[in-house]
C-alpha cells in the first residue's frame, strides 16, 4: 500500500480523477511504445514513414536503366560512368500516417481496486501514445467518450493537438453522470472514428470491450480493412480473482443498479468466479482478433511502465 502510495505521488495523480500533470508527465516515457507501422502506409500526403510506391522523395532506394520520360536531374552520373550506360535514381516516397486513439471513459471503466481506476490508465495510455506520436511527427487526433456525450479531437501535428486530446480526458472524466442525457456506446464512437479516419491510419481503441457487440465488431473490422488497429482491453484484478482474505466473510457488490452478495474466502467460489472471468476475457480476445486487429491486453492495478515491452512490440510485422 505504501509502496502505491509513492508511486501515485510521484506521478501527480490519485488514481480516480485525471490532471493535466500527470498526463504531460508521459512525454519523457515515449520510449515505452513502439508505433513503427505494420501495414503498408496509404496516405497520399507527404510524411516521415516510407511507403512502396517509388518517385522523388527523401530517401534513395535504387538506380536503373535509363528509360525515355524520366527525370533527366536524376540521372546517377557515378553509376553511368561506371557502367557506361544511364542509370537514373529513384526514390522511396516518405507518406504522412495519421494517429488516432479511440479513448473509452464509460461508467464501466470508472473502477479499480488496486492502483488505478481503468478509465485513468486508459487516459495515461491515450497521453502516452499521443507522446509518442507528436515526437515521430505524426497527425495525432482521437476521440473521448462516455455514456453521455463524445468530444473529437482533428488530427494535427502540433503540441496544441496532444493537449486538446488530454484536456478532453479531463472534461469527460470530470462529468458527472447525466441520466437523461442520450446513451453514447462504443459502437457510436467506433462508427464515428471510421467517418474521421482516412485509409492507412493507426487506430488505438482502448476500452475493457464491456459493450462489444456484433455492431461494435462490425465498425472495427471495417476499420482494419484499410487501417492498422490496435486494441487494448482493459480490466482490473478484481475481475480476474476475487481478493485473498484470511477469513471467510460476506460482502456486498453493485454496478451502480444491481447489489449482490458474494462470500470471499471460499476456494469453490474463487475457482467458479476465476473461471467465469476468464471465460469472458477469452471471448473478447477471440472477438477482437476475429477483427483482424492486434490485441494487447493492459492491466489497471499495474504501471504502465511494467507492462509495455516496446522490443515485443516491434514484431507486431
Amino acid at each position: 500500500m505504501q509502496d502505491i502510495a509513492k508511486w501515485l505521488a510521484k506521478h501527480h495523480c490519485d488514481g480516480i480523477n485525471l490532471s493535466i500533470k500527470e498526463l504531460i508527465h508521459y512525454q519523457s516515457k515515449t520510449g515505452l511504445i513502439n508505433l513503427s507501422p505494420r501495414k503498408t502506409v496509404q496516405a497520399k500526403l507527404a510524411g516521415t514513414y516510407l511507403a512502396k510506391t517509388k518517385g522523388r522523395g527523401m530517401e534513395f532506394d535504387e538506380a536503373r536503366h535509363y528509360q525515355p520520360g524520366d527525370d533527366i536531374r536524376a540521372i546517377d552520373w557515378r553509376v553511368t560512368a561506371r557502367t557506361g550506360k544511364t542509370h537514373t535514381k529513384l526514390y522511396r516516397e516518405e507518406k504522412e500516417r495519421p494517429v488516432f486513439v479511440l479513448t473509452d471513459l464509460s461508467s464501466s471503466m470508472q473502477f479499480g481496486t488496486q492502483l488505478l481506476f481503468k478509465s485513468v490508465q486508459a487516459a495515461h495510455l491515450t497521453a502516452l501514445i499521443a507522446w509518442a506520436a507528436r515526437k515521430r511527427g505524426d497527425r495525432i487526433g482521437g476521440l473521448v467518450f462516455n455514456q453521455n456525450q463524445h468530444i473529437e479531437c482533428k488530427p494535427f501535428t502540433r503540441q496544441k493537438a496532444v493537449l486538446s486530446l488530454l484536456n478532453s480526458m479531463i472534461k469527460i472524466q470530470q462529468l458527472p453522470p447525466q441520466e437523461q442525457s442520450p446513451q453514447v456506446t462504443l459502437a457510436d464512437a467506433c462508427a464515428r472514428i471510421r467517418r474521421l479516419a482516412h485509409p492507412g491510419s493507426l487506430i488505438f481503441i482502448l476500452s475493457d470491450f464491456s459493450q462489444l457487440n456484433d455492431l461494435t465488431k462490425q465498425h472495427i473490422s471495417q476499420l482494419s480493412r484499410h487501417c492498422e488497429v490496435i486494441a487494448y482491453p482493459i480490466s482490473d484484478p478484481f475481475e480476474h480473482q476475487l481478493p485473498k482474505v484470511k477469513m471467510s466473510q460476506k460482502v456486498s457488490l453493485t454496478d451502480g443498479q444491481n447489489r449482490q452478495q458474494i462470500v470471499l474466502g471460499e476456494k469453490e467460489t474463487e475457482k467458479q468466479y476465476s473461471l467465469q472471468h476468464q471465460s469472458h476475457f477469452e471471448g473478447i480476445k477471440h472477438k477482437l482478433k476475429q477483427c483482424k486487429v492486434q490485441v494487447i491486453e493492459i492491466d489497471a492495478g499495474q504501471p504502465l511502465s511494467t507492462q509495455l515491452d516496446p522490443f515485443s512490440q516491434g514484431q507486431r510485422k
